[in-house]
């Protein structure tokens, strides 16, 4: 089943008389298609949980239309939406085993016992969880209680399946090891699922595709790659990635069919921009700029630097990260700026070392807000 949300507003009424109305979202249009794996990601108050509420029928639309497949569930009942919720807290009885936990939505519908006994040991088998259905709830790891509110999802067969952020509370690694469990599920059931998370990591690496939202506003759409490699503005260009895209501020300088960014400031840098950006018409002569790199894409030179790709860094502190380290420092012009590059410990804190942009992978974005990406 798709889920479809065409132009959603959520408004809470003011706290005062004559306050005016809190809006939560805003003409929100998004549309998951069936089978996909849509991961909604944004900072906190975003209304990333507050759209999955709308789903589930939780939170009371004040305009537009929620549908799941061909229904109109905007006023249906939560019971009656076919959907299935995993919050971050497990909500799990504490007093019933596991399987009983995983059966009770199966037995409150009457469904058969040897159907109950078939999915709810389908579904433990699917997580690895069939030697803990005797277990209870405080029995159990917090990897373990997960896999048992997924296994509850999983046994109603639902038209959908909504996460509200279940790894939230487990550690990295189980973090990590429970992400790849996500991911080979919903390969096998190819159910459509929602999930919410602040954590872009999570987004990233679930996610067929990321919606990335900002105070009820949809910033971005697409792929990972997408949303990673053409951010459709500055936001989206900070938010996503670790660690975030650098911004420097300046201007454009035009010359024939060339055009450079020229950097802000006493000895900013001047950069060449890619043939794409030269040729755009939404990039003039003298108009204010950000120019966009992210740590990734900046790297020491292996032989004479070019000047028209080299951005001058005074390394100030040097995060080593294994194989790799994270160099932050300043630009001669005194923008902050962090390069994540090859580990080695010849790295020289408080001098400048030149680095090669790869010009391939600049952006360029308005200066102004939102500051659109002038290269999408």
């Amino acid at each position: 089943m798709y889920v479809d949300l065409e132009g959603v507003r959520l408004a809470y009424p003011a706290a005062e008389k004559k306050g005016e109305p809190v809006l939560a979202l805003e003409d929100l249009t998004m549309g998951i298609g069936e089978g996909e794996f849509a991961a909604v990601v944004g900072p906190s108050g975003c209304g990333k949980s507050t759209t999955l509420r709308m789903i589930a029928g939780l939170e009371e639309v004040t305009k537009g239309t929620v549908r799941i497949g061909e229904r109109d569930v905007t006023n249906v009942h939560p019971k009656d939406r076919d959907i299935a919720m995993v919050f971050q807290n497990y909500a799990l009885y504490p007093h019933m085993t596991v399987e009983r936990n995983m059966s009770f939505a199966l037995r409150l519908r009457k469904v058969p016992r040897t159907e109950i006994k078939r999915r709810v040991h389908e579904a433990a088998g699917m997580l690895g969880i069939e030697d803990l259905l005797h277990r209870k709830p405080r029995q159990l790891s917090g990897g373990q209680r997960q896999r048992v509110a997924v296994g509850r999802a999983i046994v109603r067969e639902p038209a959908a399946f909504l996460f509200d952020e279940p790894l939230s509370n487990l550690d990295a690694k189980l973090r990590t090891s429970t992400r790849a469990d996500l991911k080979a599920l919903h390969r096998r059931l190819k159910t459509t699922t929602v999930y919410v998370t602040h954590d872009q990591e999570d987004a990233m690496t679930l996610g067929d595709r990321v919606v990335v939202l900002k105070d009820g506003v949809i910033q971005q759409s697409g792929t990972p790659f997408e949303v990673f490699s053409r951010p459709a503005n500055r936001f989206v260009a900070t938010f996503i990635g670790t660690p975030p895209m650098n911004l420097l501020h300046g201007t454009v300088q035009r010359e024939a069919s060339a055009a450079w960014f020229v950097e802000r400031g006493d000895g900013g840098a001047r950069i060449a921009l890619p043939a794409k950006l030269s040729a755009s018409e939404s990039v003039r002569d003298s108009m204010p700029a950000v120019l966009g790199v992210r740590p990734q894409f900046l790297s020491e030179p292996a032989s004479a630097p070019d000047p028209d790709r080299t951005l001058v860094v005074t390394p100030d502190v040097v995060e080593p990260l294994g194989d790799l380290m994270d160099v932050h420092g300043k630009t001669a012009a005194g923008a902050t700026v962090v390069a994540r590059i090859p580990a080695h410990e010849s790295m020289p804190v408080g001098e400048a070392v030149p680095m090669n942009v790869d010009a391939d992978r600049i952006q360029l974005f308005a200066d102004d807000d939102p500051g659109v990406n002038l290269g999408v």
